[in-house]
């Protein structure tokens, strides 16, 4: 039975003089999120490491791929920062209570409906011919996304499903079997 297991971590902690824009890089405790995720993870047989193209992530990237000298990777617009909002036609499926929320969430980060969290977890979320872990170095929201995915819950369930910076969420599909939580917001090496 093939199997994919997808590794989930959210970025190492951005710079806080920043202000969390996208061009803001890690802070000194970022780097070292990074590096000892980058240890926990060195023995993994990984295929690929996917990783947003926003600088937090992909310094991240850059960091945790020093541990894995040997895996592919490279800047993943599938797992961009994105905070999945209903459409008018949709908003029923949300509780009221966030409605106000998701307004104010931004026009550069708003995914509508999830059309593009969606077509993230098709992508990935599939088996083959051959077992692989893919490493996927993103944002909470997607890390919610997919944990809501697995666990078959109501749209709007990604929210509070809060990550760690560097934190290991895994999910496993199997040739046979309906997607798996594998584990949550791992922190051990941290």
């Amino acid at each position: 039975m093939a199997r994919t297991k997808l590794y989930l971590v959210r970025h190492g902690e951005q710079d806080q003089t920043s202000d969390h824009a996208s061009a803001g890089g890690l802070s000194p405790l970022g780097r070292e999120q990074a590096d000892q995720l980058g240890r926990r993870l060195r023995t993994v047989p990984f295929s690929a490491i996917h990783h947003s193209p926003i600088t937090r992530a992909a310094q991240t990237a850059d960091i945790v791929g020093g541990h894995l000298a040997q895996v592919p990777r490279h800047a993943c617009d599938f797992v961009v920062d994105r905070t999945p909002v209903p459409s008018t036609g949709q908003r029923g499926r949300y509780p009221d209570r966030w409605h106000s929320w998701l307004d104010g969430v931004p026009m550069d980060e708003r995914d509508e409906d999830a059309v593009a969290l969606r077509a993230a977890v098709e992508h990935f979320g599939v088996t083959g011919e051959q077992d692989r872990n893919e490493l996927l170095i993103t944002h909470n929201f997607v890390i919610g996304w997919f944990v809501r995915h697995v666990l078959d819950a109501p749209e709007w369930r990604w929210i509070g499903l809060n990550q760690d910076n560097c934190g290991i969420t895994v999910v496993q599909w199997d040739s046979a079997r309906p997607p798996t939580l594998v584990s949550f917001n791992d922190t051990g090496h941290l």
